[in-house]
C-alpha cells in the first residue's frame, strides 16, 4: 500500500486537494492518503464549511497553527509537520500552491529525505516581495516532482533548471474542481434572491493579500474606488478575515475617511455579524462564504475584481471579465487572451479608470489550463512513481 501524506491549510488548497483526494479515493486500499491540516484558515467560514462542501475526508490531523506572522506560521507548522512525517513515514509528501502550509509541508519533507510533489509549481509572479512567491520558488526547489497546470509554468521551471522527468505538465486541478462542482450546486437563484441581486447585474470583489489588507492606503483606495463603482451596478463583497481585521484596526485608530465613515462604521461589523450581509451604498457586504455559494456568486456575476489568484481562475472558468488588484499576476495568460486586467490601487481615480474599462471587456476563447483531467493525470503519475 502507497501512503500518501497531504498538507493543506488554506482555502484554495481544500479545493485543488479535494479532486486530488477524489481520484485517490477511487483506488481503495491500494493508496493511503494522511491529511493534514496546519489550520492556516482556522475561521471555521473558511475552513470548516469547505470540507464540507467539497466532500474533503475530516483531517488526520489538525495542527492548529495560524493567525501568526509568516516566520512565525513557517517555523511552527515545520515542527509540527515534522513530528507527524516521523509518525506516519509517508512514501511521499504532497503540498499544493504557495501557501505557509505548502513551505513548511516541502521542507519538513525535503530534510527528511521524503520525496515532495508540488501540485500547481511553476507559477511565477516574479515579484519577491510577495511572500507567496517565496513559498513557491523555494518549494518548486526542493520538490521531486512538479506537476504544472500550464505552458507558462514548465517555461518558469525550465528557466531555473528544474526540467525533464521532475516536471509533468496535467493542467489544472482547479478547473477540475470547477466543473465538478459546478454540476453539483444546486438553488443559485435562491442564493441570489437571498441577498436581493440579480445574475448578470453586479460585481463581485475579493480582498485578502498582505499586500492590500496591510498597507492602509492600498486598502482605502480599493474601498474608496469600490464605492464609486457601485454607482454604476451593485457591488458583492464577501469579507475576509483578515480585511475585516483591518476594519476594526481603523475603526479604533479613526483612520477612514470621511466618505467611508458613513458605510464602515461599528454598527455596521456588529449588523454584519447578526445577519451574514449589510448593504450600504449600493454595496453588499458579506460574511465569508462556502466553496458553492461562491462558486454561484461567480458564475452569476458581471464582472469580478480580485487579488486572489484562484478566484483570477475561477472567472475565466466561468467566462466573466475580471480585474486584478495587484500590479502582477502568475495567471500571465489570463492577461494576454484578454480576460483579466491589471488594476493596481495606486489611486482612487486610476483604480476607477481601470474597473470601468475592465467590467467591458471580452477575452478570446482558449483552454490553457487543460480539460479539467488534471486530477486523474495526477494520481496515475503518482502511481508511476511511487506506488
Amino acid at each position: 500500500m502507497t501512503k500518501i501524506l497531504t498538507v493543506v491549510g488554506a482555502r484554495p488548497q481544500f479545493i485543488k486537494a479535494s479532486v486530488v483526494s477524489r481520484e485517490l479515493r477511487k483506488l481503495g486500499e491500494t493508496v493511503r492518503e494522511v491529511l493534514v491540516h496546519t489550520g492556516q484558515h482556522f475561521d471555521p467560514y473558511m475552513s470548516d464549511v469547505f470540507f464540507r462542501e467539497l466532500e474533503l475526508p475530516n483531517p488526520d490531523y489538525h495542527l492548529g497553527i495560524g493567525g501568526g506572522t509568516h516566520g512565525q506560521n513557517t517555523g511552527r507548522m515545520l515542527e509540527a509537520v515534522e513530528s507527524v512525517l516521523f509518525r506516519e513515514r509517508p512514501d511521499v509528501v504532497l503540498v499544493y500552491g504557495d501557501t505557509d502550509s505548502t513551505l513548511a509541508g516541502a521542507l519538513a519533507a525535503a530534510k527528511l529525505h521524503i520525496p515532495v510533489v508540488h501540485v500547481e509549481a511553476g507559477l511565477r509572479s516574479f515579484n519577491r516581495r510577495m511572500p507567496e512567491e517565496i513559498n513557491r520558488v523555494l518549494t518548486d526547489h526542493v520538490s521531486d516532482l512538479l506537476f504544472a497546470p500550464t505552458e507558462q509554468a514548465v517555461e518558469n521551471l525550465r528557466r531555473e533548471g528544474i526540467s525533464g522527468e521532475r516536471v509533468r505538465l496535467v493542467g489544472d486541478v482547479m478547473y477540475d474542481a470547477a466543473l465538478w462542482f459546478a454540476e453539483s450546486v444546486g438553488g443559485q437563484e435562491d442564493i441570489l434572491a437571498s441577498y436581493g441581486i440579480r445574475p448578470n447585474a453586479y460585481a463581485l470583489v475579493t480582498v485578502h493579500r498582505a499586500e492590500n489588507t496591510d498597507r492602509p492606503e492600498r486598502l482605502l483606495t480599493i474601498v474608496q474606488g469600490f464605492l464609486r463603482f457601485a454607482e454604476l451596478m451593485p457591488v458583492v463583497w464577501p469579507l475576509h478575515p483578515r480585511t475585516r481585521k483591518v476594519f476594526e484596526t481603523f475603526l479604533e485608530e479613526d483612520v477612514f475617511p470621511q466618505d467611508v465613515r458613513g458605510v464602515i462604521d461599528r454598527e455596521f461589523l456588529a449588523e454584519l455579524d447578526a445577519s451574514g450581509a449589510v448593504v450600504r451604498r449600493n454595496v453588499w457586504w458579506l460574511r465569508p462564504v462556502g466553496y458553492g455559494e461562491m462558486i454561484v456568486l461567480e458564475r452569476n456575476a458581471r464582472f469580478i475584481a480580485t487579488d486572489s489568484g484562484g478566484v483570477q481562475k475561477e472567472a475565466f472558468f466561468y467566462r466573466v471579465p475580471c480585474a486584478t488588484l495587484r500590479e502582477e499576476t502568475e495567471w500571465t495568460e489570463l492577461v494576454e487572451l484578454g480576460w483579466n486586467r491589471l488594476c493596481p490601487p495606486s489611486s482612487v481615480d486610476d483604480l476607477y479608470a481601470c474597473l470601468t474599462e475592465a467590467y467591458q471587456s471580452r477575452g478570446r476563447e482558449a483552454f490553457p489550463y487543460g480539460r479539467g483531467d488534471a486530477s486523474r493525470k495526477i494520481v496515475q503519475e503518482l502511481l508511476r512513481r511511487y506506488g
